[in-house]
């Protein structure tokens, strides 16, 4: 689901259009990188998420008539908006695979094409690329502590930002959870489906017991029982016991219970005691409440006994970093490298049209990017981008470019992908992550460096910048 409306920008995307258009340079071909400065969460790496929702709206994105009306009121030139009537988007994509694991600096997609164009498309860009890319690395996290034979399940809809719900539910999928209880994101992108009940359903009915009856007899092949609104022990868990007795005389089993407050560790391993007694070893227990990888890790060292965890604000809201730091710089110009100039060298942008290699060690791990020109192959060493006599030596044979084309004039150049076909791909790159990247407690820096002829253009423009200001 996109909004396919041009107008999905900030007015100064549109303001340095309409001086492009009037001075004559709206059609003078540009270049930008999409990047990040730093990893959220305090980690050491993001999960790249997004890209197909981008394509999808970059195809169809233009203003209608409306839009144009719109913008007359706000006082634009009418023949700079006589020229957005036939807006549309006409550039080049170069992009990582959605899916792929990505570092600080490097530039993970690059825009080309008429200026007025790049600039419209900025916001929309960053917005999804940013909120997805978050999203799907904290579910990556929260996979990667819970374990391979965990269920994970995303229930942030109803705490989410709005329609950004539906995107968290996709991020969730594709950075390795199971399934979602939100439906709409089920039905648009395939994602299976789950959910148990609220309090509100055994609250309605005068007693625990005949609430848990009638759930489950309208729902014998997929029932959940939750265990938590009166007393979980006295009277949750022994009428969940009654239900599933009930379910078994009927040739059905009870699928799981759900905690949903109080101490999670020791109610979980209490229930797998009273289920495991009552010959129910079988029964699943489901943990929710203000979940994340922090308490999941802290679950997991107390050895408890749950099998599917519910995570939902901390999840779609990317708690604790709300948002990825994401920016989209111009590096080209009418065929000239472009660089922003700063006294702090990371806030300084990478000039040129580039291509990122990626570099694996013996055991096919990730060890290092560099970047370099898009038209030189990989390079035999690079530089640290912000201290420059730091420098490593690289094996070229056991490269891999990553930025590949997606886009030519307006157009994918591939059939869309599936979430489950990238999230498949997400689960195979984060294998080959090194676990000293995955770490939860001062990651190890991943490396990222500059060809020998970045550095140089870089430093040169530099000199130029700050001799003219002079």
């Amino acid at each position: 689901m996109t909004f396919n409306t041009a107008l999905y920008t900030d007015l100064y995307q549109l303001a340095m259009g309409q001086a492009y258009y009037l001075k004559g340079k709206h059609q003078v071909e540009a270049s930008f990188d999409y990047f990040y400065r730093k990893a959220p969460f305090d980690g050491g790496y993001v999960l790249f998420c997004g890209l197909e929702d981008a394509l999808e709206w970059l195809e169809q994105v233009s203003f209608s008539e409306e839009d144009l009306d719109y913008l007359l009121q706000e006082g634009f030139n009418p023949g700079f908006v006589d020229y957005l009537r036939n807006f549309r988007f006409t550039g080049t994509v170069q992009s990582v695979a959605e899916g792929e694991v990505v570092f600080p600096f490097a530039p993970i997609m690059t825009v080309t094409g008429p200026v007025v164009e790049c600039q419209i498309v900025e916001t929309f860009l960053l917005n999804t690329l940013n909120f997805q890319s978050l999203i799907a690395t904290k579910a990556s996290r929260i996979r990667y502590i819970s374990g391979k034979d965990r269920t994970l399940a995303e229930f942030g809809l109803r705490r989410a930002q709005g329609y950004a719900g539906l995107q968290a539910s996709r991020a969730a999928f594709i950075g390795g959870f199971d399934a979602t209880s939100n439906v709409l994101a089920g039905k648009t992108f395939g994602i299976p489906v789950t959910g148990t009940m609220a309090h509100a359903y055994v609250q309605s009915y005068d007693d625990e017991l005949t609430a848990f009856r009638d759930f489950a007899e309208t729902h014998p092949d997929n029932c959940v029982l939750l265990v938590d609104t009166y007393n979980t022990l006295e009277s949750g868990i022994p009428n969940a016991i009654t239900i599933a007795h009930e379910l078994e005389q009927k040739g059905k089993r009870l699928i799981g219970i759900r905690l949903d407050s109080g101490d999670l560790a020791y109610l979980s391993k209490m229930a797998r005691k009273m289920l495991d007694d009552a010959g129910l070893s079988y029964v699943k227990i489901a943990a929710s409440n203000q979940l994340d990888e922090h308490v999941i890790r802290s679950l997991k060292e107390q050895q408890t006994a749950i099998d599917i965890y519910g995570v939902g604000t901390n999840l779609v809201v990317g708690h604790e970093n709300a948002a990825l730091d994401g920016v989209y710089k111009l590096c080209n110009f009418e065929g000239e490298p472009r660089i922003k100039i700063s006294e702090n060298l990371k806030k300084m942008n990478f000039p040129g049209e580039k291509q990122v290699y990626r570099y694996y060690n013996g055991k096919q791990e990730y060890m290092a990017d560099a970047i370099t020109f898009a038209s030189l192959e990989a390079p035999e060493g690079m530089a640290h981008p912000f201290e420059p006599h730091k420098r490593m030596p690289l094996d070229p044979a056991r490269a891999k470019p990553l930025l590949h084309p997606v886009m030519k004039d307006g157009k994918r150049l591939t059939g869309a992908r599936g979430v489950r076909e990238i999230a498949a791909a997400a689960t195979e790159n984060l294998k080959h992550l090194p676990v000293e990247h995955k770490r939860f407690d001062f990651p190890h820096v991943y490396k990222v460096g500059l060809s020998r002829q970045i550095e140089e253009l870089r430093n040169n423009l530099k000199a130029e910048k700050l001799k003219m200001i002079k």
